[in-house]
């Protein structure tokens, strides 16, 4: 579906829902709000699908996770981290590892910051989201719990 309308999947993330024998795929993708209205029912027809829903950045929280693998010590980026949201998860005699859990254009930030001290590698999730209201999906899903 995505290929064929030629729309290029920023971020994909699948885990377990709050309903047991349910799980959530959270597709990020820049489109029209047409387009992806679409697109969205196209997925709703699929077997398998229990409900597609569409959201604006306004309508929900995101956050994405992510580890790097940095060529320093702590002690030389501290300086440079100590406003930010990092947290320090593994220190080896040539790397260190760390971890932030937040918006995207934050961990752009970090990643920005961290250049100068030689990243080794990064890994990141999918984006994760949740709605701000209480819309219909939380009622739907209750209703086909066990």
């Amino acid at each position: 579906m995505f290929l064929r309308r030629r729309i290029n999947i920023e971020s994909l993330n699948v885990a377990a829902s709050e309903v047991e024998g349910i799980h959530r795929f959270t597709i990020v993708f820049n489109e029209t709000a047409e387009a992806t209205k679409k697109i969205s029912m196209q997925i709703d027809k699929q077997v398998g699908v229990f409900k597609t829903f569409f959201q604006a950045d306004e309508e929900i929280v995101a956050q994405e996770h992510v580890l790097y693998k940095v060529s320093s010590t702590m002690e030389a980026m501290e300086k440079e981290l100590q406003f930010m949201d990092v947290r320090c998860i593994c220190v080896q005699d040539n790397y260190t590892i760390l971890e932030t859990t937040c918006s995207a254009e934050i961990n752009k930030t970090v990643n920005a910051a961290l250049v100068p001290f030689g990243i080794v590698e990064i890994t990141k999730s999918g984006l994760i989201a949740v709605m701000h209201a209480n819309l219909p999906i939380h009622q739907r899903l209750k209703q086909i719990e066990p």
